[in-house]
């Protein structure tokens, strides 16, 4: 058993053992066995800090290396009841290794090769007797090796990306990096399964990858991997029984990652909250805000108008696809806001294309990283939105008006008024507060048609549901006529309560806004 060659199971028995949290994601090992020796055997995951790569890569080591016996280990896990489970249980040479410690204990990238061959290499000579003791090249090693005994080797790369953090701007040391794995990897026969992690998916040079035979799974697209990228909402659901924890807060808190179709969870964030018993940002923290900052200050091709529409709850459409998979390349708006899914700042939606801030948590972080000059027509509306809800609830159609007309003006070079959903945009920035207490929806189903926006109180909020209907050069008579004639109260089926309806309607010529309400008993929801 070794370091870096066919390590134990330590760290994996440990995150098992001695957390109060564990979920079961063992059955990323069925997908993983399933790739062994075939054409898809080289597999990259990128994924946000903290969701879990490591954790991922100690339980593949823990179950393929054969410098230990993890049997008794797996045996309450999902995968144990798999048909291949005795087929591959710690039946493989691994090489486990984690590039950000190389390279922190180097100068450069060059030093950080020469000493990751020198560590590999001393273990592989202990254990195996067919290597030269003057070799210093791993790879060749490792094709000797092969070509005496046909010894096959799993690789699992932790922080396989540290180098494009941490020398964003050295093309060249970049390049030596990647022609190191490319030659340790590409096309070998000893290479049973490449597995490796980071923050970014594989960097492009030109219009090719010197890792192009990597299967990719990134934030923009996980594909099969989807379920293993975090929590899920039944095992979110499993937390919150056993802590005796709201789901509903944390769903609010947590929850908004679309990853292909599946809701995904943060899970530090999620266990942090099950052990604390309070709801807080976590992730967050182990990132400054002036990480986001950096990017967003930029504004590059109006990035910081997308930004606004996002923080009033919009959602972008980008072009993930001009991402160069670094972090210093920046030709369009498109690329940071590519970088920021990444990072778990945003989310991404593979069908439709689009992006947006996930949950509250992530919200917050948004909001420190405008507290700039350049934002404050933005804070000023959002530090205002307290009272316009109060003013909405008191049903006072003037001084309701009145103020969306200042959050209007003061943000009109980002809000371009020319339809409805341009006014859904500054209605959403202008309550931003009510997210406190209100769940809001946008374009909510409901009878003939889908209610503008969509007001849920929270549980313990005892004010009415709102239901708003937006109009642009018509009148807030036929707002409020059509929620009621296309029944759009319907949409709150399993709510039960007093609904205020709210008719918004912006003139083009005066530019002006008008108000008007309704407030509805409770007896017309169970009509």
């Amino acid at each position: 058993m070794g370091i870096y060659l066919n390590p134990g199971n330590d760290l994996f028995y440990s995150t098992v053992t001695y957390s109060e949290i564990y979920v079961d994601k063992t059955m990323l090992i069925s997908f993983t066995n399933k790739c062994l020796f075939g054409e898809n055997k080289e597999i990259c995951v990128s994924r946000p800090r903290r969701f879990g790569k490591s954790m991922a890569e100690n339980m593949l080591t823990a179950y393929y290396s054969k410098g230990c016996d993890s049997r008794e280990l797996f045996s309450k896990f999902q995968i144990a009841q798999t048909p291949d489970f005795e087929k591959h249980l710690n039946r493989y040479n691994v090489i486990h290794i984690d590039m950000q410690k190389f390279l922190g204990r180097t100068k450069n990238v060059h030093e950080m090769l020469d000493f990751l061959q020198k560590r590999v290499l001393k273990e592989m000579k202990q254990t195996f007797s067919g290597i030269e003791p003057e070799e210093t090249s791993l790879i060749i090693a490792l094709e000797d090796l092969y070509g005496q005994c046909e010894e096959k080797f799993i690789f699992i790369i932790d922080e396989w990306d540290s180098i494009f953090r941490v020398h964003r701007d050295n093309a060249a040391a970049q390049k030596e990096y990647l022609d190191f794995l490319r030659d340790l990897l590409k096309g070998q026969p000893y290479v049973a399964l490449a597995y490796m992690t980071g923050i970014l998916p594989i960097k492009k040079y030109g219009q090719h990858s010197a890792l192009n035979m990597f299967d990719e799974y990134a934030m923009t697209n996980q594909k099969r991997l989807a379920a293993f990228t975090g929590f899920t909402e039944e095992e979110v659901q499993q937390l919150c029984e056993r802590y005796h924890m709201s789901f509903e807060q944390t769903k609010d808190w947590y929850d908004g990652y679309n990853v292909n179709g599946v809701s995904i969870y943060n899970p530090r964030s999620v266990t942090s909250a099950m052990m604390n018993g309070i709801f807080d940002s976590y992730w967050t923290q182990t990132e400054t805000y002036e990480a986001l900052k950096m990017y967003i200050v930029r504004n590059e091709n109006g990035l910081r108008d997308k930004i606004i529409r996002m923080i009033a709850g919009e959602h972008i459409s980008i072009n993930t696809k001009t991402f160069q998979n670094d972090m210093c390349t920046f030709e369009t708006a498109d690329d940071i806001l590519t970088l920021l899914v990444h990072l778990g700042y945003l989310t991404y939606d593979f069908d439709t294309k689009t992006a947006w801030i996930p949950n509250k948590e992530v919200q917050q972080e948004f909001l420190n990283s405008i507290q700039g000059q350049e934002f404050q027509n933005v804070n000023n509306a959002i530090h205002r939105s307290d009272k316009l809800l109060q003013l909405t609830l008191a049903q006072n159609a003037e001084k309701v008006a009145e103020m969306l007309q200042e959050v209007h003006s003061d943000n009109c070079s980002v809000i371009q008024y020319n339809d409805e959903n341009s006014l859904a945009c500054v209605l959403s920035l202008a309550y931003y507060s009510a997210q406190d207490s209100y769940a809001i929806y946008r374009e909510l189903q409901g009878g003939e048609g889908f209610a503008d926006l969509v007001f849920v109180p929270r549980t313990g909020n005892h004010n009415p549901a709102m239901i708003v209907e937006l109009k642009w050069n018509q009148t807030t008579g036929i707002a409020l006529e059509q929620i009621k004639d296309r029944n759009y109260i319907r949409c709150l089926k399993d709510y039960h309560g007093k609904v205020l309806f709210v008719g918004v309607n912006y003139d083009k010529k005066s530019k002006k806004h008008a108000c008007q309400f309704e407030m509805v008993e409770n007896r017309a929801i169970s009509s």
